[in-house]
């Protein structure tokens, strides 16, 4: 029904993505070279149709469209006054570090991940407090004893999770975050869950939403969650954060109204309420297109490649692959790769130390320029091999 297979020309359109020389293939940035939903589109067109765009309320429809949608696909019923309207995930942690911690104070972060997770605290001159995950055949876990060591720090007084994560595309268990959820509120330290890629998953895989798992959880933690991610529409700015506790609610309303995020543009609540009430079965369709994606990856790598692993994955359009068998410096690898072929990946030590020798793929794309890329994978792989 819908044409994931279109090849849509980003360059010279402004693009972060697709700023790059002509000769480049960027695949690096979570950003999708998939037109949006035709719903959304439709809606958006429909908008502008109108002519003027002045400012915008927080409608009654953008509340029911995110509790309806995490009913219906979660299982996890919000109430509608847990939700505040944001221009972004990336804003509600800048704006959640700035009013629930001091200058000095510890945020626990479990690396590697998001590199924006690093940004958000240090530019806000708070300290990053790295809980490694352990890697150990292909598979990541979460080191509880380093955890509790970390969050039991006199200074740390947040943390943020990402669920699921990014960039391993891992997506954690109730009983793993039952267990995270105790350990914060037992050394009082309030978690901040970043939810952006939920509905990313692989077929058959469901997330589980940290604040459905307990009364623990849910009365010691601040969701961000977004239409953005899982339909293409970044630029659009429009996101939400759930907060079940009063007290926090309250403190998280005042970070983002005072910080001035928490007013919509023209588009932001139409487009979020198109995508919710209108976009399932196009995501459905996308995520069948992302699994081949992943899996021609994988098999790509597999017969032509075999040096390189990917991590098992069940979520996000993201392939994280283990490098260390040609190097232990994959930002030496991606910008070798990068030079000599075009192909633009992300170094994995952007997501912290213990990503040096892996590189962050994004797969999400037109099989045509899946399969371009696969083939300068192949060629600067190879070059970067017999080097010496």
């Amino acid at each position: 029904m819908y044409n994931f297979d279109k090849v849509v020309d980003r360059r010279n359109t402004g693009s972060l993505k697709w700023d790059v020389k002509d000769n480049e293939l960027p695949m690096w940035v979570a950003d999708m070279d998939f037109e949006t939903a035709p719903e959304i589109l439709e809606c958006i067109r429909n908008r502008v149709s109108h002519g003027i765009f002045g400012y915008h309320i927080i409608t009654e429809d953008w509340y029911g469209a995110y509790v309806n949608w995490w009913k219906k696909m979660h299982r996890f019923e919000m109430q509608k006054e847990w939700l505040i309207f944001a221009t972004g995930v990336i804003p509600i942690l800048s704006s959640a570090v700035r009013k629930l911690t001091t200058v000095g104070e510890n945020v626990v972060i479990q690396t590697p991940v998001y590199n924006n997770f690093f940004n958000c605290i240090q530019n806000n001159g708070r300290n990053v407090l790295e809980s490694p995950l352990i890697y150990e055949e292909g598979v990541y876990r979460i080191d509880f004893d380093d955890l509790e060591k970390k969050l039991a720090d006199e200074q740390t007084t947040l943390m943020f999770l990402c669920n699921p994560h990014n960039p391993i595309g891992k997506i954690w268990n109730r009983e793993t975050l039952q267990k995270v959820g105790e350990l914060a509120a037992k050394h009082h330290v309030i978690v901040i869950s970043d939810e952006i890629h939920c509905d990313l998953t692989a077929p058959g895989k469901e997330y589980v939403p940290f604040a459905s798992v307990s009364e623990i959880c849910r009365e010691n933690s601040i969701t961000c969650i977004a239409p953005t991610k899982t339909f293409n529409i970044a630029g659009i700015q429009s996101a939400a954060v759930v907060v079940p506790n009063e007290v926090l609610r309250h403190k998280m309303w005042r970070a983002l109204n005072t910080d001035e995020v928490a007013e919509p543009n023209t588009f932001a609540i139409p487009a979020a309420v198109a995508a919710f009430e209108k976009g399932g079965a196009w995501l459905t369709e996308l995520k069948s297109y992302l699994q081949t994606n992943k899996e021609m990856a994988e098999q790509f790598l597999k017969e032509n490649l075999p040096e390189l692993r990917i991590v098992s994955m069940e979520a996000t359009y993201l392939l994280w692959i283990d490098c260390s068998r040609i190097t232990n410096d994959s930002g030496e690898l991606a910008e070798y790769i990068r030079e000599k072929t075009g192909l633009y990946l992300t170094r994995g030590d952007a997501y912290g130390e213990s990503g040096k020798t892996f590189l962050r793929w994004n797969v999400a794309c037109p099989k045509a320029l899946l399969i371009d890329g696969l083939a300068r994978m192949k060629d600067g792989v190879n070059q970067y091999k017999n080097r010496l």
